[in-house]
């Protein structure tokens, strides 16, 4: 399986751009670069069925995240607040970093 490089990281701000949850925000609690998605928080919710593991405990219907594909969310920048592309560069101190392509200033996971 090739190994896939996304823009985003944990705890990054990010807007739905499409799908069923398009134009709702929240923080991203996991990336999962290999395919391609991440998990946002309140996003892409589910219900999943489960069964008792033992005689004492009750099956139920359990909500959660799933992973949504990456091409669907987009990159809130700290500084302006605003949605939009990000770059990467390099510093003259060797470290790479993100930046926000509508006003230049680098994205720093908080």
């Amino acid at each position: 399986m090739r190994k896939g490089r996304t823009y985003l990281k944990a705890n990054d701000q990010v807007e739905v751009i499409a799908g069923k949850d398009k134009g709702r925000v929240g923080k991203v609690l996991k990336v999962f670069p290999a395919l391609d998605k991440a998990t946002v928080e309140r996003i892409n919710m589910i219900k999943r069925h489960t069964k008792p593991r033992d005689a004492s405990q009750q099956g139920q219907i359990v909500e959660r995240e799933a992973p949504i594909h990456v091409s669907n969310l987009q990159l809130i920048c700290p500084e302006c607040t605003q949605t939009g592309r990000v770059g990467r560069k390099i510093l003259e101190d060797g470290t790479k970093v993100r930046f926000c392509k509508k006003c230049g200033e680098s994205i720093e996971s908080k």
